[in-house]
């Protein structure tokens, strides 16, 4: 009776999914949409939009907004905990690429 949709099960597991809505995820980040504004303006997120234009965020997204608001919080400017997110990410980054054996 109840028939699984091919990809159904792959977007619970997607990390970049584009599955709530900005007022979801203001309240699930304890932020207000102007926040998440400002993260997309400083280029820390990139929201998907829907069909209507409504911004549509990723669990990956929120987790970086997360990263954003616990810097604010500590007293960072946005723009300043933007770039130090940014900066995290690439270092992350890099140091997942490198291999044992490259070490030395």
């Amino acid at each position: 009776m109840s028939q699984k949709r091919p990809g159904a099960e792959e977007k619970f597991d997607d990390e970049d999914y584009p599955a709530y809505t900005m007022g979801r995820a203001a309240e699930m980040l304890e932020v207000t949409q102007p926040f998440l504004r400002s993260l997309e303006e400083a280029d820390l997120i990139t929201p998907q939009r829907s069909k209507g234009g409504h911004r549509r965020y990723s669990r990956r997204q929120l987790r970086r907004a997360a990263r954003a608001r616990e810097l604010v919080d500590q007293g960072t400017p946005v723009t300043a905990a933007c770039r130090i997110i940014t900066l995290e990410d690439q270092l992350a980054e890099y140091t997942d690429r490198r291999s044992p054996d490259s070490r030395s």
